[in-house]
């Protein structure tokens, strides 16, 4: 070996120690703010340009709450792919499907003439309950939805609520259940254009682009910085997948908390600050630490 490629295996060598110190130490501080949490938390963070990973208790199971949307999404972009649905297809909306909680569609008046791409953005960008059912069963209910999702290689992500066979899991876990390593998998696949052709996967992450719950997470990332997410959000269980398309590469995280005791709904709600927390450190670590 010469001199020079000994000088260069030395460089090289201590660069990657130094990188693995630091990442070391930012699991640890990761670790850290989640302790303090009162109740259970898992994270998954994945940066795609340079492949580093954070992850605590990334395969723990926790309730989606209205993450779960974001599967339903592509079983409907399955039906699109499979020519059995269109985005202008036509529908009607009657009062019998109406659900409360979040969203618009609960408001339309009886007969009301929609289409999907009305649903699709209204389930996504505003989490919107009533289209979201609706869109279920489009997608050919919850069964359907789970063996797609199977398909995918997600063993743990399921649809529950109105799905034969899932009764138990729903009394636990409530409308889906996910892993934070699972969550981000099946976003990551949506963003490499991997699902169905790139024209579908493109069409789902622009719906992603345009949510409007921006006072969690997304709050701690620059306004200028597009994002992709979803929210998922009852009493004792809060969480959160976003995509960041930073200047120094994509990354995404998947936040889930269960058990909460902090069981309010203001925004100073301890998983709305631990979530707005853990978005700040990650848009440090990667975008400011990382350029000194």
């Amino acid at each position: 070996m010469t001199k020079a490629s000994v000088t260069f295996f030395l460089v090289f060598w201590s660069a990657c120690q130094l990188v693995q110190a630091q990442s070391f130490s930012f699991t640890q501080k990761l670790e850290e703010e989640m302790a303090n949490f009162g109740g259970e938390t898992g994270l998954y963070v994945e940066h795609l340009a340079s492949g580093e990973i954070f992850a605590i208790r990334a395969d723990s199971l926790f309730p989606t709450a209205s993450v779960i949307k974001v599967p339903i999404m592509v079983g409907i972009f399955k039906q699109i792919h499979e020519k059995k649905l269109e985005l202008d297809t036509a529908l009607l909306y009657r009062d019998s499907i109406r659900y409360g909680g979040s969203g618009l569609m609960q408001y339309f008046k009886d007969s009301t003439e929609t289409d999907l791409a009305t649903l699709l953005s209204l389930m996504i960008g505003y989490s919107d309950n009533t289209a979201s059912l609706w869109c279920q069963e489009l997608a050919g209910g919850g069964q359907e939805i789970n063996k797609l999702l199977d398909s995918l290689g997600l063993e743990h992500t399921r649809v529950n609520s109105r799905t034969a066979g899932r009764q138990e899991a729903w009394e636990k876990y409530g409308w889906g259940q996910t892993s934070p390593r699972e969550m981000v998998s099946l976003l990551r696949m949506i963003r490499h254009e991997e699902l169905f052709s790139p024209e579908l996967s493109q069409k789902m992450y622009r719906l992603m682009s345009n949510v409007i719950y921006d006072n969690y997470a997304l709050s701690a990332i620059p306004p200028y910085i597009q994002t992709a997410s979803k929210q998922g959000m009852v009493s004792s269980s809060r969480s959160e997948l976003v995509m960041v398309n930073g200047p120094s590469g994509d990354y995404v995280f998947y936040i889930a908390t269960k058990n909460n005791r902090d069981t309010s709904w203001d925004e100073d709600n301890e998983a709305y600050r631990l979530q707005r927390k853990l978005s700040g450190m990650l848009w440090n670590y990667f975008e400011a630490e990382q350029n000194q």
